[in-house]
């Protein structure tokens, strides 16, 4: 009888994988506080569940590699049955990759670059909107001012070079010109092209 009450109150743990950016104190706290507390008002609503999500929390350092090596930690090491993370879309390319092919889904809340969709992974699932849905309301400010040229200026990477072609169609959606060649600016670049203008 005893035996039997004992297994009734054993639960099942299930590893689950967070890759965030440690060193950035401001939102990650916050971010891994709001996940602890729904899973605690989630169990409490629901204390019949035998299963309980263990969270194992790992720092990508704010770089790729960082991001796949935590990742990678946590496929091999913890045997995680899916991973939230990483944070930045570039992050994410290079962890989709190891989820597929250790068949771990990654569930990330800030990759938002339109050309993660391109991989075509079953293992990523995107919980926020891509970068294409912002260029609606940047064409939308465009046509209210009635601007007929606009100089995309954005970071050399692929979460830059991912929303470009999204934001040139909705400008010329609103009859905006956008100039052929358009490249890139590093921002160091950038601040002095900014501050060159006459205010």
């Amino acid at each position: 009888m005893a035996a039997a009450a004992a297994a009734e109150n054993t639960t099942i743990p299930v590893n689950v994988g967070v890759v965030v950016d440690l060193d950035a104190q401001i939102w990650w706290e916050d971010f891994l506080s709001c996940i602890k507390m729904a899973l605690e008002d989630f169990y409490a609503s629901h204390a019949h569940f035998k299963t309980r999500l263990v969270l194992h929390t790992r720092n990508s350092k704010h770089t790729v590699v960082g991001a796949a090596s935590a990742a990678l930690d946590l496929i091999k090491n913890v045997q995680v049955q899916a991973i939230l993370g990483p944070v930045t879309s570039m992050q994410a390319c290079f962890v989709i990759n190891l989820g597929d092919q250790a068949h771990v889904p990654i569930l990330s809340f800030s990759a938002t670059s339109p050309s993660l969709a391109s991989l075509r992974s079953s293992y990523f699932f995107r919980l926020t909107q891509t970068d294409s849905y912002q260029v609606k309301a940047i064409s939308a400010i465009v046509k209210h001012f009635g601007w007929r040229q606009v100089v995309p200026i954005y970071v050399d990477n692929t979460y830059g070079e991912g929303v470009i072609p999204f934001l040139i169609d909705a400008l010329q959606d609103v009859d905006a010109h956008v100039p052929i060649g358009v490249s890139s600016l590093h921002p160091p670049l950038m601040i002095k092209l900014v501050k060159s203008f006459p205010s």
